[in-house]
């Protein structure tokens, strides 16, 4: 005979075990072809003037000698 324990145990479990398959039955993208022209809109940049910010990251990495060190393409000579 199982304890009340044993049985709440086992319905919690059937319960979490059903809403995850439940969750994963119907993958649809969180944003529709039509909405992605409001992410692609300027005020989604992360950086306020995109140019200013290249050009200060261009002078930091002459000055400091680190050409490429932040992700940007390149080998880190400065020959890109």
């Amino acid at each position: 005979m199982k304890t009340r324990r044993s049985i709440n145990v086992s319905l919690v479990l059937l319960l979490t075990l059903m809403a995850l398959l439940q969750s994963c039955s119907g993958i649809k993208p969180w944003v529709k072809p039509y909405e992605r022209e409001n992410i692609a809109d300027p005020i989604m940049a992360f950086d306020r003037d995109p140019i200013d910010s290249k050009f200060m990251s261009h002078g930091f990495g002459n000055r400091e000698a680190a050409i490429g060190a932040e992700g940007s393409g390149g080998g880190g000579c400065g020959c890109n």
